[in-house]
């Protein structure tokens, strides 16, 4: 557990917004929220999609996610609960545990594979997709496993516990960083009653996701399975959060790239010139 200095913020930022996620289905029939759809793209740049899944019934998760391509963004995958093998066209291949997380950067293109290696109990977690400035999404694919005993921890005086996957938060850097969109990505723990602050760049957009229990930020609440779009208020220097009961959230924030977003499946571009050029190389076999 490492060591945090804890700060008190000037001014929290508030929810603009509470937004429950689509029930959908992805992959080979995998069921799944889509927190983070299109149409808040623009509002959560450079933050493309959120995707939550959790089931114990074996039929919602078995099939997984045989071989799709991307291009033009980075993904980030972090289980909560299950096992879940990777497999990609650069020769990479990791197992995704408990705790663990996965940061794959596919740029110019990749063909994976997300495939459950378990025929029972709980699989849960988050895909997130970031997307990449404009001059990097032809950059050389990179993939990295992150066990859950690399991702750095810290607590509170009151017990909270943060897991911080990415950026820095009270001091303590983590697992990832990204120059650019400066990704911050944390799983917080807050036993019920607790308060719990953490800076936030002035520039970055940000949201949390209650996936246990419920938050209040200033006078809004945040229920589970609900995210709460964190305001822009240039006053704000972070945001304060109380457990009104036992809760676990994430918080993400990132720096908007203001760049043209064109989108097609598994594609996402600056222009549709791009897209067409994306959709020519996966039919010729370029991505393989």
């Amino acid at each position: 557990m490492n060591t945090a200095t804890l700060a008190t913020l000037q001014q929290s930022r508030a929810v603009e917004r509470v937004v429950e996620g689509v029930a959908t289905s992805d992959g080979a029939g995998v069921s799944l929220t889509r927190v983070l759809t299109g149409k808040l793209q623009r509002r959560l740049d450079p933050f493309l999609m959120l995707d939550a899944f959790g089931s114990d019934d074996p039929d919602d998760y078995i099939a997984g996610f045989p071989d799709h391509p991307h291009r033009g963004f980075e993904t980030i995958t972090y289980m909560l609960h299950g096992r879940m093998r990777h497999r990609d066209s650069a020769g990479h291949e990791g197992l995704l545990e408990n705790g663990g997380m996965q940061w794959m950067i596919a740029g110019r293109g990749a063909i994976h594979s997300e495939i459950p290696e378990q025929e029972e109990g709980v699989m849960e977690g988050f895909q997130l997709w970031l997307n990449l400035p404009a001059r990097n999404k032809m950059a050389v694919p990179w993939y990295k496993d992150f066990p859950s005993s690399e991702i750095p921890e810290y607590a509170t005086g009151d017990g909270v516990t943060v897991r911080v996957i990415a950026g820095s938060s009270s001091g303590v850097a983590g697992a990832m960083t990204r120059e650019i969109t400066e990704p911050l990505y944390l799983d917080i723990h807050m036993p019920a009653g607790t308060r719990f602050e953490t800076a936030i760049p002035g520039s970055h957009n940000a949201f949390i996701y209650v996936y246990r229990g419920e938050i209040t930020v200033g006078n809004t609440q945040v229920e589970s399975q609900r995210m709460g779009i964190l305001s822009n208020t240039a006053e704000a220097d972070g945001v304060s959060l109380i457990a009104t009961e036992d809760a676990r959230l994430i918080l993400v924030a990132g720096k908007p790239l203001n760049e043209p977003i064109v989108q097609y499946g598994p594609f996402v571009m600056n222009t549709q010139e791009e897209i067409h050029q994306a959709l020519e190389d996966y039919r010729n076999g370029k991505m393989a």
